[in-house]
């Protein structure tokens, strides 16, 4: 914590909750963020937390939660005291798990733990071909209705090569400082 507080001399920090269905790419990104390598991972059976420190002065303290079917059911458990929501997409899933993600993006939204905190959808797996674009997303995901009371933001990107995810990220801490600020105001 000592070199954390010496970046961040108020010891405040975000805390994320990373979800999206079972092999979007959660965990991939969350460590391909942390490590800047790709790591080969395993299904998520309950949560990880890693704190993730970008060139900013708010630590993230990201809680990837588990994306199964059975885990679904217990995601509004993870929902208190959360400063932001990044979701993850897998762009190349076939029409009924993209229906399925949607329906759970959906269903997260409604959430009054995390109402009106900023949301940042990851379009994963664009380094596959046929992966849907994100302005793709944001239409089948009906994003800009589902988050008219919040900022958001839909991020191409890649856990495998990383390209897109400190974009994404830099993005989500943005808004959730500006959030931060809205409600201490």
């Amino acid at each position: 914590m000592g070199l954390l507080n010496s970046k961040n001399p108020k010891g405040k920090q975000a805390h994320i909750l990373l979800l999206g269905l079972d092999s979007a790419g959660k965990s991939t990104l969350l460590y391909r963020l942390k490590l800047a390598e790709t790591l080969t991972t395993i299904p998520t059976i309950g949560f990880n937390v890693e704190m993730v420190q970008l060139d900013t002065d708010l630590p993230l303290t990201v809680w990837d939660v588990g994306g199964q079917e059975k885990m679904r059911t217990v995601w509004d458990c993870y929902c208190e005291n959360a400063d932001g929501l990044v979701y993850v997409v897998d762009c190349s899933d076939g029409k009924q798990r993209l229906k399925d993600s949607c329906k759970e993006f959906k269903h997260i939204l409604q959430n009054e733990h995390i109402k009106n905190a900023p949301v940042v959808i990851l379009a994963n797996k664009q380094d596959l071909p046929g992966a849907l674009s994100a302005e793709e997303i944001t239409r089948i995901f009906k994003v800009k209705k589902l988050c008219s009371d919040r900022c958001w933001y839909v991020q191409p990107c890649s856990a495998v090569t990383g390209e897109g995810l400190d974009a994404g990220f830099r993005k989500l801490s943005e808004f959730v400082k500006s959030h931060l600020k809205a409600r201490e105001a």
